[in-house]
């Protein structure tokens, strides 16, 4: 070696001007960290805007949103101050996940048709049916058979979700027009 000191580049640079791995996998994170944050904050602004009856004397339809905002925002706050002090999670081993295998984009399209179709029907034919329609479909879409049992334990699934937030909590579940004047489901 000559008397020259050589110069190398710190591990953190590389030759292509790409950050390291480690440096796009904290800014993930703080981009995680602060969007968590950010919807908190919307929560509780957006929280106040829901209507309350004048004749309210529980809790009311703004306390469990206020709550889950109050949540996410100190949640945010906290992975950000400690993406910040140099915290990190530990990277995914993917012990079972193959990277050669593709994504199944017919799978994927199928289940997101089965969520749009279920958007589109809830205020036509009620929630127990449409809640049935969407379980149904993603569950057969995934590999669940028979297909009439999945419709069943999606109808069960449906009509007790109405049964205990449209009957038993009084929130707004349209029953649909088969279950329309059912006292218990507030039909």
């Amino acid at each position: 070696m000559s008397g020259r000191a050589t110069r190398e580049r710190p591990p953190a640079e590389h030759a292509t001007g790409e950050q390291p791995p480690a440096a796009q996998h904290r800014r993930g994170e703080l981009v995680l960290a602060v969007t968590i944050g950010a919807l908190g904050v919307y929560v509780l602004l957006t929280a106040g805007s829901i209507v309350v009856p004048g004749s309210t004397n529980t809790l009311g339809p703004r306390a469990f949103p206020y709550l889950v905002g109050a949540l996410l925002a100190a949640i945010g706050v906290v992975l950000t101050v400690l993406v910040l002090r140099g915290g990190a999670g530990q990277a995914e081993e993917g012990e079972d996940v193959d990277p050669a295998v593709r994504t199944d984009w017919r799978t994927v399209v199928l289940l997101l048709a089965a969520l749009v179709v279920h958007v589109f029907v809830i205020n036509v034919i009620g929630w127990p049916p449409a809640a049935a329609l969407l379980f149904a479909s993603a569950a057969v879409v995934l590999g669940a058979r028979p297909w009439w049992r999945a419709a069943l334990i999606g109808l069960v699934l449906g009509l007790t979700i109405q049964a205990v937030f449209g009957g038993a909590l009084g929130l707004s579940l349209p029953a649909g027009p088969l279950l329309e004047g059912v006292p218990f489901l507030r039909g």
